[in-house]
């Protein structure tokens, strides 16, 4: 049996008083996520363990089964992975946004959805201006990418940026938790304010502003650490002989890249509600053909979470319904082969919190023979009642891959 995880990157949330207390999962049309957990198995997912902060990195890679106790070491490291970045012992790598800074707030985490042929021009701006022996820009995907440090100590306090939307930044600025780490700390706290005075007057900055959008008048750098150890995969589950990851987000293929993923890039993929679904589930059917496990992640609607937009984020829950899920759930209906199919996200992000949460996280396992429980709509309160109860750590990944 084949197996394929489509993840809904945010997707969960918490009860909205404008929804009538439901969930936007409760509230949304979900036809085919509610067809797969009445016709599946169900139950909730703890994704972040104690002592771990709600990161997409965190989650996606406890979905996988991961010990984070054991492999994390930030977003930045599988971020250098994702984009061929090979860190070497003394290279500390972080996770480096384009944000936007109004007066002396942190605007949004995002620039305003900068492009990435825009970033693109910024970042070897700011590597020309900034860059040395010791610290070194890398280009990425719209806001999100990448400082790498020689001989940085990853034991400094940086606060996500998606985590603090109009919190005034200064008081925000990387602590040292540890005497040594206090030239680290600032260093990149004067890279952050060097940045902003080069980026406020920069071409690309005057014509966002000109075009009424917000401009990325600093970077934010965040979420250090070193090359993790993690074995593939196909090493715990030897069935894996071929698998694929799929996503428009760097961090998301950087965690493939070090779990002995292939990753497959889908042209027209954003990881906004504009995504390209249509080629990305092209893409994944395609991949299940030669490959046994296929991880397809859709960024959506944690960045409609993160926007405190319901209105985009049942879209995009809807949109993951009826443009991922079911048309893969009926492709398959015609395959020979068996293919299991999980349905969760990562974590919740919830509009009113605009920021992700630990709560757990509703699932579906569908195989072909699988005997049903009573769950008939896939949402929060719903999986409560499903068969597997409530799951942690490698439990997931575990049952799912057994079949």
């Amino acid at each position: 049996m084949k197996h394929i995880i489509l993840l809904g990157d945010g997707i969960a949330d918490r009860p909205v008083s404008t929804l009538g207390g439901k969930t936007l999962l409760q509230y949304a049309d979900t036809p085919h996520m509610d067809k797969l957990a009445q016709r599946g198995r169900n139950g909730l997912l703890t994704t972040v363990p104690q002592g771990f902060h709600p990161g997409s990195e965190v989650a996606n890679m406890s979905v996988l089964g991961y010990d984070l106790h054991k492999v994390y070491e930030g977003r930045g490291v599988l971020e250098a992975a994702s984009i061929g970045v090979d860190l070497q012992p003394d290279e500390m790598a972080m996770r480096c946004n384009l944000v936007c800074i109004d007066g002396d707030l942190l605007k949004n985490h995002s620039a305003g959805h900068i492009t990435t042929a825009e970033a693109e021009i910024l970042i070897d701006y700011l590597q020309q201006q900034l860059g040395s022996d010791q610290v070194r820009f890398y280009v990425g995907v719209q806001y999100r990418h990448l400082l790498v440090i020689k001989g940085g100590n990853k034991q400094v306090v940086c606060t996500p940026p998606h985590d603090v939307p109009l919190h005034p930044f200064r008081p925000l600025l990387v602590q040292p938790e540890t005497a040594e780490a206090t030239s680290t700390a600032e260093l990149l706290n004067s890279l952050i304010l060097r940045s902003q005075l080069l980026l406020r007057r920069h071409p690309v900055n005057l014509r966002r502003i000109a075009e009424g959008k917000d401009p990325a008048n600093s970077i934010w750098p965040w979420s250090p650490g070193y090359r993790p150890q993690m074995e593939p995969l196909s090493v715990r589950y030897p069935q894996i002989h071929g698998g694929a990851v799929i996503s428009a987000v760097d961090l998301i293929r950087g965690i493939g890249r070090y779990a002995g993923l292939r990753n497959i890039a889908v042209e027209g993929a954003t990881g906004l509600y504009d995504t390209n679904y249509e080629n990305k589930v092209a893409a994944a059917l395609d991949a299940l053909r030669t490959d046994d496990f296929v991880y397809l992640h859709i960024e959506a609607s944690d960045e409609a979470g993160h926007e405190g937009n319901v209105a985009l984020k049942l879209r995009t829950i809807e949109d993951f319904d009826h443009r991922v899920v079911g048309p893969i759930y009926d492709a398959l209906q015609t395959w020979d082969e068996p293919v299991a199919i999980g349905v969760l996200p990562d974590h919740p992000t919830p509009c009113e919190l605009r920021t992700h949460t630990a709560d757990p996280v509703p699932f579906t396992i569908w195989y072909p023979g699988i005997d049903a429980d009573a769950v008939q709509t896939y949402d929060e309160v719903a999986a409560r009642q499903g068969c597997y109860g409530m799951l942690k750590g490698d439990e997931f990944i575990n049952e799912f891959m057994k079949h």
